[in-house]
């Protein structure tokens, strides 16, 4: 299967194609990919992801899905690439990982069928949709800060054509350990429904990126932690934690929050048995 990077290339971003361990440019320049400074694997005009998806998911916490899907945006400022530092601001405590499979828009898609929105698609590459959720009180319904402050998108580390979606296996590791296990066929709503889904009301144009959800098990990470996300075809994601240089401004606007709704949420969603939850890192 054909796969593409962006990468900065003598101080431009160039694609590249992947052959064994190197990556080579349209006119021939190779590099290692180990050694390559990778960008995100496309330029989207929009992010938009599911809420929920993956069955594993809505059993952890003991939900039932809606008998449609519903969805969040995150802004192209959230953006991040394979090998970036995802940032943690400081004075918050509750930044969670979740891999995912992402869809990138190959036409523009505007009123399509499930049936034919595989026509539009140009390829998956990898996504880890990080939230924040010390702003979850105040962003519960948009989802923006939690969601769409910046870095917490990265994507990568190329897009891969030609790949068939059923039946892969979604795993994220924290510091060499699984701590997500999931596949594609636990989806209830498959990557063409959901292109079709979103196509209805709004134009989706080439590069745009669509996130699938997340298995079970989305849990906090910590500064220094070096977080992967591996998916059957697609290749490994691979980030590392820091946290922000400044902490978020004490005079303006809501302040991160520790309330029973962060911490359920970030710890594995126990909204039944409030205050019964594992040992906190």
């Amino acid at each position: 299967m054909p796969e593409y990077r962006r990468i900065l290339l003598d101080g431009a971003a160039v694609q590249v194609t992947v052959e064994g361990d190197e990556l080579v440019a349209g006119d021939g320049r190779r590099v290692k990919a180990e050694d390559a400074l990778h960008l995100p694997p496309v330029v989207p005009s929009k992010v938009i992801a599911v809420h929920l998806n993956h069955r594993s998911r809505v059993e952890e916490f003991r939900i039932d899905l809606p008998d449609t899907p519903t969805y969040f945006h995150k802004p192209t400022s959230a953006l991040n690439s394979h090998r970036g530092a995802v940032v943690r601001p400081e004075g918050c405590k509750w930044l969670n990982y979740e891999g995912e499979v992402a869809i990138v828009i190959g036409r523009t898609a505007r009123n399509i069928s499930p049936a034919e929105a595989g026509e539009y698609v140009a390829g998956y590459t990898i996504a880890n949709d990080y939230g924040l959720h010390d702003f979850r009180d105040t962003d519960a319904g948009s989802m923006l800060r939690v969601k769409g402050s910046d870095t917490l998108c990265p994507l990568g580390p190329g897009l891969v054509t030609d790949w068939d979606f059923r039946g892969k296996t979604l795993r994220t590791y924290v510091n060499g350990e699984v701590v997500q296990d999931g596949s594609t066929d636990e989806m209830k709503w498959d990557m063409h429904y959901l292109v079709a889904d979103i196509a209805r009301t709004i134009t989706l144009y080439p590069g745009d990126v669509l996130l699938s959800g997340t298995p079970a098990n989305s849990r906090p990470v910590q500064p220094g932690d070096v977080v992967e996300v591996e998916v059957e075809g697609l290749g490994r994601l691979t980030n590392h934690i820091v946290t922000g240089p400044t902490p978020v401004r004490p005079d303006v606007g809501a302040q991160p929050t520790e309330s029973e709704e962060v911490l359920s949420t970030a710890l594995g969603g126990d909204w039944e048995f409030r205050g019964i939850r594992p040992p906190r890192r």
